[in-house]
Formats: C-alpha cells, structure tokens, sequence
C-alpha cells in the first residue's frame, strides 16, 4: 500500500510541475538583465531553403516574400518534392527552382538534396515552410544572433492567418510556446526549442547534426535540437526575426496534424533523460533545463491529467486538491501573461473560451496518433495568397 501511494505522488508531482514550470521561469527570466544585439554590417550568405510537398500553390507568395527582404546576399533554393511545377516560373536569378526524381517525403532529404545542388558554398541556411511568408528584416535580425557568436538560430512564428476559431487558438498555442520555450528559456541561459521553420544554422554545423542521420516520419526538429544542444551549444531565440506562418483553420486539418505531434512527442520525448544526464555530468544548466522542457507532454494532455487527478483528490485529500487548484491558477496566470507579453490580436483573446472544443480535437489526434505516419506528410494549405500579412 505504501508503494502505491509514493508511486501516485511521484505520478502527480511529474505531471503537475508542468503547470507551474512556466510561471517559475517567468519569475527567474523576471531577474536576468537581457542582453542587446547590435545591427550587424557584414552580408553573410544565406540559402533559404523552402520545402513543398505534393502543394505548390503557396510558393509564388513565399518566395515573392523572401525576395522582398532588406538583404543581399542570399540564393532561395525551392525544393518541390513530388509537386507538377509546370505552372511554376521564377524569374529572379535568387530563385533556384529543384525537383527530385525521386520522391522524397521527407524534410531532411528535401534539405539535404537543396545543399547538394547548392550554387555557391553559402555560410549559412534558413529553413522556411511552403505556407510561410518572410518579414523583410528576417535575415538581418538572424545576423545580429550569429554575430554574437551562436550557430543555430530561431526566430517567431506568427500567425499568418486568424480567419477561424481554430487558428486564432493555434496562434495563442504558439504565442505560449514562443514565450516560455523560446524567449524566457534563452534568457535563462539555455536554448530555445526549434519550431521547424522560421530557423537557421551554419551550414557546417547543420551538416554535422544530421548529414548521416535517417530519420523518418516527422519531427527532424526535434533530432536536430537534440543534437545541437547534446553538443552543449545554445539556440539563441529572437523575436525579431520574423515568419508569418499558416494556422489550423478546420477540424480534421487540425486532427491529422496534431496527431502526427503527437507521434513525434511520444518518440523523441526520451531525449529529455540523455539531456538532462548530459546537464548533471557537465554541470550544464543549458542542457538541464532543455532537458525538462522536452519531458513535458503536449499542452492538452497535461491539463486533462491534472484536472483528472485534481477531481481523484477531492475524494482522496482536499488538501492536495486545493493545491492542485493553486497550481492551475498559476498556469492560467502564466499563460496570460505569455498572451499580455507578447503583440497578441485582440481576436485571439476572444477565442479563448472555445479552448475545451480545441482539447476535444486534440483528443481524437491522440486517438490517431499511433498511425499518424501512415497520413501524408503534407499539410493541406488553405491561404496561398499573401493574405493578412501579406502587406508587412
């Protein structure tokens, strides 16, 4: 009986210090002096890699954006990866157009096919979805965060589009994670987690993280984090540097990608222990608090078992659930003020209250999430235009 009941605290405190973690960094970031980064003048040279599978309906707005930016010194290799470009013309000399002959289904071996027909030895690569749109100060504000010496670089992901219920809460998700994963986990001296586009990296050092690396399915985000922080190198985070990226607008689009997150999170969350044992042994407080953030499950499943385990204590201990109470209230406070922190439309506030419709969908995702590889790997693209921010 005595092992039941310690096992059932250890369940509770693992899960439970995820929902006041956040307001814990918020107040330790609350002490840290951050550091300014000055303009830089040099011109490194970039390749903008932009990926599409099977959809190339939004790469004339992608590119056209990335061609707008206050920058010089670059080439956009396109890959499009089982995609009819016949329609496809890109007039710009920048613009190298790639098809593989073979299909490829998969964001590594789309990069790394981009390297391999690269024109000219580029310094640097920044990866860019096929549905995002670039602010024309993205590459300078990448350069400030290299210039100061770091090799990996991430920048925010803001909502491109805020059309529907589901992406102004998929905006405010996203707003959560930059905040607390990216802004304040930087501040504290470790690494922002990456987002898998709206990111770059020395070429050589992206090269070393995954060039001999087979990985299938999605999530090489989440391989390459694990690599570059293993090494005990930091991801700088900058909220600067800018993509405007498409949000979930229906049910089963939000379904079928969340299921595949949720695949991903169950496979790679083990790089939590080897990160936080690489912390301890190297007294590495990057590798240690990165090494917290990758054990923490997705958002919905954490709140549906804290608040199942909050009702279990009302018959159990009152005063555990009482504390179970403290501890939401300062995740919803922590949420808020990531939301309060951060440029947030006034939209997304008011789509808050249908956050237990969004849970209910994510639910179902969890159902599918075993098979969510068996799905195409492509995301279906509703915004092709320039859209909402399209005038930035």
């Amino acid at each position: 009986m005595a092992v039941i009941k310690i096992v059932w605290i250890i369940v509770q405190v693992l899960i439970g210090y995820n929902l006041v973690l956040p307001f814990i960094l918020y107040l330790f970031s609350a002490t840290v002096r951050r550091k300014l980064y000055p303009s830089s003048i040099a011109e490194a040279d970039y390749a903008v890699i932009v990926t599409a599978y099977e959809q190339t309906s939004s790469l004339p707005a992608v590119v056209n954006s990335i061609l707008r930016v206050n920058y010089k010194n670059y080439l956009i290799y396109v890959v499009a990866d089982k995609c009819d470009i016949s329609n496809l013309h890109f007039d710009d000399e920048r613009v190298v157009l790639l098809r593989p002959p073979e299909t490829l289904a998969n964001n590594i071996k789309s990069h790394f096919y981009a390297i391999n027909n690269f024109r000219r030895q580029h310094d640097r690569v920044t990866i860019i979805d096929s549905d995002n749109l670039v602010h024309p100060s993205y590459l300078n504000e990448l350069n400030k965060m290299f210039d100061a010496g770091f090799l990996a670089v991430q920048g925010v992901r803001e909502a491109k589009n805020l059309d529907t219920t589901y992406a102004r809460l998929d905006a405010a998700r996203d707003i959560y994670y930059h905040y607390y994963d990216g802004k304040l986990l930087f501040n504290l001296g470790s690494s922002a987690t990456l987002a898998g586009s709206g990111m770059a990296f020395t070429t050589q050092l992206y090269r070393d993280c995954l060039e001999r690396k087979e990985i299938s399915g999605a999530g090489f985000d989440k391989v390459l984090q694990a690599e570059i922080v293993g090494r005990n190198l930091r991801i700088a985070f900058t909220e600067s540097a800018i993509v405007y990226d498409e949000k979930t607008t229906r049910s089963d689009q939000l379904v079928k990608q969340r299921s595949r997150w949720i695949n991903t999170w169950f496979k790679y969350f083990g790089f939590g222990f080897t990160m936080i044992g690489k912390g301890i042994s190297n007294f590495s407080r990057n590798q240690l608090l990165f090494g917290l953030i990758l054990l923490r499950p997705p958002l919905f499943i954490f709140l549906l078992l804290s608040g199942l385990f909050m009702f279990i204590n009302l018959f159990v201990s009152i005063t555990v659930a009482f504390t179970w109470l403290v501890a939401f209230i300062l995740f919803v406070l922590g949420f808020y003020i990531a939301l309060a922190k951060s440029p947030t439309d006034k939209r997304i506030y008011q789509s808050l209250i249908n956050i237990p419709k969004f849970i209910f969908y994510q639910v179902l995702s969890l159902a599918k999430a075993r098979k969510a590889n068996q799905h195409s790997v492509a995301t279906q693209h509703y915004h092709t235009g320039e859209g909402e921010k399209g005038e930035q």
